[in-house]
């Protein structure tokens, strides 16, 4: 039985993987949450981020507006679902069985988030690859494997070491962006008009709005496994706001920044760009901009890890059972990590830009139907009332197949796919209007309402008998 997995070992090492956290193993105040997710966003794949949404074309200063925008929407879906892993003590991919079955959740939710780890760290790859060699002239694959090898040791040890090097990592990546920060503002690469209000488009203005909304929205499938050995007493408001407020605002501040070098460079890298603009404030400052900038990277690189192997794992469990042993987990690893430094080869530093900025647009559309799903079961329809133990039965209330949420999920992508910008497809409704991505608009209320209207179904008080009677759960919090 997974759920009675023991927690913790001598080593140190994590033995918890998808399954439940009993309360007597939780640990940790809301507070550690700011730490991870503001850290999350101060590294080389963040900044490039900016980098890509520039290359949209909207301009410098729309640019800086739609990611002040798209940053603080795509956020306020993350940090809900943040605020179910402490009341829950599951993995956020877990909490999908219930919407949308046990097989159903492995062949739909869950390739769609090994698909977000495996993208995210093939640019993580690309990035630190390019940092190693600008540092220390080391081989660009071979750097990824020295990178990917630091973060999948961190990712072996597991929550508490993540969470640890988060709040070692904090404060000295804090004055790392406020020297980024004066260099960017006073780089001389910038023109005079830099900061000028150009003509408005609204076509690449939303489609930076996506971009930026979609990489929050990207924490999304994976941000409660970090809240989920918080004490269940810890109330849906506080670990709202400790993920909200540092995640929303790291984004803006470092999406901005790397926006502004790639005006002040438009021809560089991403990882030569911030070099440059470092150089350019204090001579060989650069070098301990882009080392520093990867150390938060490989902090984000074992995140990724760690949730690929997690999805993984549940992928594997959901149709023969898997107990997650060490050397599971380890093989888990390996195998994302062989994928990803076969898929950045091929990809290479210099598309990097094309592949993250599509990266970053579909999974935008694949995550979109699915947290309005997600959310709307935790927060109106189940209200937060799960059987655990029925959540790991294969047949067990929920079903094998969710046909609610799966059917609600696909009304939903379909109704989007005329309103996508995207450089091989643009649907018809966004040629209609102008080249104005509003698929997000339209996916988040589709997928809700169609899966609060399919919902009127379910016996909601035979369910809640089962969590009363099981007892796990504390449901008058």
């Amino acid at each position: 039985d997974q759920a009675a997995a023991p927690a913790t070992a001598a080593s140190g090492i994590e033995v918890h993987s998808v399954n439940w956290i009993p309360a007597a193993e939780r640990h940790g105040t809301p507070a550690h949450l700011g730490a991870l997710w503001f850290i999350g966003n101060i590294n080389l794949t963040a900044l490039a981020t900016g980098v890509a949404a520039l290359s949209i074309g909207a301009g410098l200063m729309w640019t800086l507006i739609a990611t002040v925008l798209g940053s603080l929407f795509g956020t306020f879906f993350m940090a809900f679902h943040s605020a179910q892993g402490p009341q829950l003590g599951l993995p956020q991919l877990v909490q999908s069985r219930p919407q949308f079955g046990y097989i159903g959740a492995a062949l739909t939710v869950w390739v769609f988030a090994l698909g977000n780890y495996v993208a995210y760290n093939i640019s993580d790859a690309i990035l630190s690859g390019d940092a190693l060699h600008t540092l220390f002239g080391v081989g660009e694959s071979y750097g990824y494997f020295i990178a990917a090898s630091v973060a999948a040791v961190i990712a072996l040890y597991g929550y508490r070491w993540i969470h640890r090097v988060s709040r070692w990592l904090t404060w000295p990546l804090v004055g790392v962006m406020v020297l980024v920060t004066v260099a960017a503002l006073t780089d001389r690469g910038l023109t005079a008009d830099a900061f000028a209000f150009g003509d408005f488009k609204a076509g690449p203005v939303m489609t930076v709005f996506v971009i930026v909304a979609g990489f929050q929205l990207g924490w999304a499938p994976y941000v409660s496994d970090y809240s989920r050995y918080l004490p269940a007493r810890v109330g849906v408001r506080s670990t709202f706001w400790w993920t909200y407020l540092p995640s929303a605002l790291s984004a803006i501040w470092v999406f901005a920044i790397g926006a502004v070098a790639s005006a002040a460079y438009p021809d560089a890298t991403p990882v030569a760009a911030f070099k440059q603009m470092g150089d350019g404030l204090v001579d060989g400052l650069g070098w301990f901009v882009v080392a520093a900038l990867l150390l938060g990277l490989l902090s984000v690189m074992a995140i990724n890890q760690y949730g690929g192997m997690m999805s993984i794992i549940s992928i594997w469990d959901s149709f023969t059972p898997v107990r997650p042993t060490r050397r599971i987990r380890a093989l888990c690893i390996a195998v994302m990590f062989v994928v990803v430094w076969g898929a950045a080869q091929f990809v290479g530093v210099d598309r990097f830009n094309s592949f993250y900025g599509n990266v970053l647009i579909f999974l935008a559309y694949l995550f979109t139907p699915w947290t309005a799903i997600n959310l709307v079961d935790y927060f109106f329809v189940r209200r937060g009332a799960y059987s655990i133990r029925e959540i790991f039965n294969p047949r067990g209330m929920y079903g094998r197949w969710g046909w609610r949420g799966n059917l609600a999920y696909l009304i939903a992508l379909g109704a989007m796919i005329p309103f996508v910008v995207t450089t091989p497809f643009t649907g018809f409704a966004a040629s209609m209007l102008d080249g104005v991505d509003y698929s997000m608009f339209v996916g988040l209320p589709v997928a809700g309402l169609c899966y609060l209207l399919f919902c009127r179904s379910l016996d909601l008080p035979a369910e809640r008998r089962v969590v009363e009677e099981e007892g796990v759960l504390d449901l008058a919090h």
